[in-house]
């Protein structure tokens, strides 16, 4: 597929994120407008909220975008999905006979928020990343001993925080918990002082499920993705994880990007998993490609400083697609529901460079980054900024997400303290 061109002329660029192959969905707002359903077309948002009032969108006997987030849309299921993206495309196509009309209702990103683009039903996130679990397993069990003996056969997860989903550009306070070192005798309450990021990706459930369902039905039942960032305070998290896993290391906080790219934009970027050397039971076994060949970076900015790409790597390095992740979700029953979010565990390549955590970049503190002010990190710093972007290349169109930043701010006084 090459460029789709449209009349908004900034979407016709070859580098912009969001040309009319795109249409990523978020929620919006203005300095006399409340938050709203949007379209991002080029450097410009498309009022689909008003778009509907004003009769230029109809899908449905009662209005879907009357709310601040797309879950009404999400639950209506892939034909009106598609109705919705064939519309759009209508309205924002080049030779558009309405153009004035849909004119009237674009807003420029530069004036407007970024909110919250669909209401997290719940959150679970999965470890499903070859190179990432074999470099964590290495560090703490050995090469020999990396991954768990359940790790080829199931993409491992566990359930999260929705609550403490946030938009990009939230900032993230430093958490505190337990910290124990191996020469000490009982642990200590204090702030996180190895606190992390993990490159990911969200996959977004769309409709929902009651009973177990296979991987063809699961991606028929994803409506989207998001970058993701799920801050990560390994202290915390290598007291706690035994024997059930991470608890209080992962609830601070999880970051999405703000612009939900459906899976239609990305059809033509699908891949398929690595080569596996075990093989899969027949209900997690591949129909097609399910992954998706996105290119991913970070880049860390010390307060104030300009930013060094700390990780560069792609989505099509994990072993475990968000479809199977969805269909081995619902084996054992489990119901899922529209605005389910699941984090596609950390994206790592092979090699140092496209690792994608702090805790994999500096081997466990071991192996400080430089960075490009000259200053060294083996964790992040108060006053950081991490950043993760990403994008597919199709021919002469790119494919973005957005940024998925967070500051991190120092840890509050001592909570318990009365």
């Amino acid at each position: 597929m090459s460029l789709m061109k449209s009349w908004v002329v900034s979407a016709n660029d070859a580098t912009h994120p969001f040309p009319l192959n795109n249409l990523p969905y978020g929620v919006f707002s203005t300095e006399t407008t409340e938050p709203r359903c949007g379209v991002a077309i080029g450097d410009m948002i498309f009022d689909v909220t008003a778009a509907e009032a004003d009769g230029l969108i109809i899908l449905s006997d009662e209005p879907l975008f009357d709310l601040p987030f797309w879950n009404p849309l999400m639950d209506e299921g892939p034909a009106v999905w598609a109705a919705l993206r064939d519309r759009l495309i209508t309205l924002l196509a080049e030779g558009f006979d309405q153009q004035h009309k849909v004119e009237a209702l674009l807003v420029s990103q530069d004036g407007a928020e970024l909110h919250m683009p669909f209401a997290v039903s719940e959150y679970t996130d999965f470890y499903a990343g070859r190179h990432h679990a074999q470099n964590v397993g290495t560090m703490f069990r050995g090469p020999e001993n990396a991954l768990p003996p359940n790790w080829l056969h199931i993409p491992i997860g566990y359930n999260g925080r929705a609550s403490s989903v946030v938009v990009s550009g939230t900032d993230i306070r430093r958490p505190w918990g337990q910290l124990k070192s191996p020469d000490q005798d009982r642990p200590a309450f204090l702030p996180s002082r190895r606190f992390d990021i993990e490159l990911e990706m969200g996959a977004i459930v769309g409709t929902p499920s009651d009973g177990p369902i296979t991987v063809q039905e699961a991606d028929d039942h994803i409506f989207g993705y998001v970058l993701l960032n799920d801050w990560s305070a390994r202290d915390i998290q290598a007291w706690e994880y035994q024997p059930l896993g991470p608890f209080q290391s992962k609830a601070t906080a999880t970051s999405i990007s703000p612009w939900i790219v459906t899976k239609a934009a990305l059809e033509p970027f699908r891949c398929d998993t690595p080569t596996r050397e075990v093989e899969l039971l027949d209900h997690l076994k591949n129909c097609g490609p399910m992954l998706y060949d996105i290119d991913l970076a970070v880049t860390m900015a010390p307060e104030g400083k300009t930013a060094t790409i700390i990780t560069q790597t792609n989505y099509r390095e994990m072993y475990y697609s968000a479809a199977q992740q969805l269909a081995h979700h619902t084996t054992s029953g489990c119901p899922m529901n529209t605005g389910d979010l699941l984090g596609s565990g950390t994206i790592s390549g092979p090699t140092k460079p496209e690792r994608g955590s702090l805790l994999e970049l500096s081997w466990g503190g071991k192996e400080p980054l430089t960075l490009d002010t000259g200053e060294t990190r083996s964790f992040i710093k108060d006053g950081d900024t991490l950043t993760l972007t990403g994008a597919a290349k199709g021919e002469g169109y790119t494919i973005g997400f957005g940024t998925c930043t967070g500051t991190i701010l120092p840890a509050v006084e001592d909570p318990y303290k009365r």
